[in-house]
């Protein structure tokens, strides 16, 4: 087994998994520092999670989705920026900033693609053994090829995401066999409805599952097929939210018009009766029955049977792989398998906010030395990352891993609020705020006003 031929550095360099927005800001921060890095990327190219969905145009303009150090590296190549305030489709994101950032010849030597991490510890230590095991390098173990090779690191960022791991269907988030001889009929993820899965959907029967974004983009593409075709396409949305109106998001009040804009055109295919919406509806069983699928769940207290579904596209979220971790020493939230600090800023059964306080590196620490999970995975099952999020979270991570612990301190980052803030006495605004932190809330016109959370203390209410 070759060890440390998979690339020819001076010194022990960091390691990336995952060559998605956030890996890839990484890259970019660890190049202008001067660190040595290789990136090891599953998929044929960057962005492969998000070309999965390459037909969905996001709700942020291209002002979040670029990362400062990686507008930095490009810029002195005379890369064209796009502009600021136009809003990209996935496809755009890869073509437009991901290929050339990942081009660059900075980057390039040391991007690995068909690369999978199928474990990383500490070399000649297993998760039990303490002594000197920070002085250790790590080990990751990658598949390339059909071979394995081990590398060594003097540091790990794990930006993996979860995209490629959907929770399923069922309410209780456990698989079944039913759900797993159905997966022909079910979709994880948000199908190009109008586009090359048009056939699979027209004059169908087709369940959604979910309240996120991704079953708002779905559901209004079904509605448009729905006119498009004249066909009988019947659409059922069932979602586990007591409201719907929760859906809905901040509409006008929303920061960012697009995503707002969102919320006001389902609301408007559901006024329209073309979708059948059930809440909360709690799926307990999946089945065949007649060549379609039968769906059982928990409606008004009452055992409800949907017949004929003949499509599910499942909208649930997601959760992270931390299977290939098994021998690092990671910790997670029981709940959200999240960055355990990270838990009560993100929690959805406490914060109504679609945005988060500021954190770094303080933030993602784990109890391994230098390995960091970042970017959605950091929010385990939690739903409400954003890319900018990740880019200063990969920032701060990579300041503190040169030593530069004032620049990992310091949080550059400011959000557009959702427009949906709601304050809950002992909970997202508690009494372990400080008066100072609540003064400079006061003097915003609500907790859901912009507030440029860069200079704000990171115990904000509209976390």
């Amino acid at each position: 087994m070759p060890e440390n031929n998979f690339f020819a550095q001076p010194k022990l360099p960091v390691a990336i998994i995952g060559a998605g927005p956030v890996g890839l800001a990484a890259a970019a921060h660890l190049v202008t520092r001067g660190e040595a890095f290789v990136l090891f990327e599953v998929g044929i190219e960057v962005g492969s999670n998000i070309a999965s969905w390459s037909h969905v145009r996001l709700f942020s303009p291209w002002e979040y989705n670029i990362d400062k150090a990686a507008r930095q590296l490009l810029s002195i190549h005379g890369w064209k920026a796009p502009n600021n305030s136009d809003i990209p489709t996935g496809h755009e994101m890869i073509e437009n900033y991901f290929k050339p950032l990942a081009n660059l010849p900075e980057i390039k030597p040391y991007l690995h693609f068909n690369a999978k991490v199928v474990a990383a510890s500490r070399k000649g230590l297993n998760k039990v053994k303490t002594q000197g095991r920070d002085e250790l390098p790590f080990v990751l173990h990658v598949e390339k090829n059909g071979e394995r090779i081990v590398v060594e690191a003097k540091a790990v960022i794990d930006a993996t995401g979860t995209w490629t791991n959907p929770n399923p269907v069922l309410s209780e988030g456990v698989w079944t066999t039913e759900e797993s001889s159905l997966s022909n009929h079910i979709f994880y993820g948000i199908p190009d409805v109008l586009g090359k899965h048009k056939e699979r959907y027209s004059g169908k029967k087709v369940l959604v599952v979910g309240s996120g974004h991704s079953a708002i983009n779905t559901l209004l593409e079904l509605g448009e097929l729905k006119d498009q075709v004249q066909a009988t396409t019947e659409i059922v949305w069932v979602l586990r939210k007591s409201k719907l109106k929760d859906v809905y998001g901040g509409q006008d009040q929303d920061q960012l018009a697009a995503r707002g804009e969102l919320g006001t055109r389902i609301q408007r295919l559901v006024e329209s009766g073309k979708v059948k919406v059930l809440t909360p509806f709690h799926i307990q069983e999946l089945k065949k029955n007649g060549g379609k699928i039968q769906v059982t769940g928990s409606f008004e207290n009452e055992l409800l049977y949907i017949d004929g579904i003949d499509e599910i596209v499942s909208n649930t979220g997601s959760r992270p792989d931390l299977s290939f971790l098994r021998e690092v020493r990671v910790i997670t939230d029981p709940s959200l398998e999240s960055t355990l600090e990270l838990a009560p800023l993100i929690d959805p059964n406490v914060h109504s906010c679609g945005t988060v306080r500021p954190h770094g590196e303080k933030e993602l620490r784990q109890p391994e030395k230098n390995f960091y999970i970042v970017g959605s995975k950091s929010y385990g099952r939690a739903p409400t990352f954003l890319m900018a999020t990740g880019y200063e979270q990969v920032r701060s991570v990579v300041a503190a891993l040169v030593g530069d612990y004032a620049a990992a301190e310091r949080v550059e980052l400011e959000l557009p609020e959702t427009g949906v803030c709601s304050i809950q006495t002992g909970s997202c605004c508690n009494s372990e705020q400080s008066n100072e932190t609540l003064a400079k809330v006061e003097e915003a016109s609500s907790c859901c006003t912009k507030i440029n959370i860069s200079v704000v203390s990171k115990s904000t209410c509209c976390s």
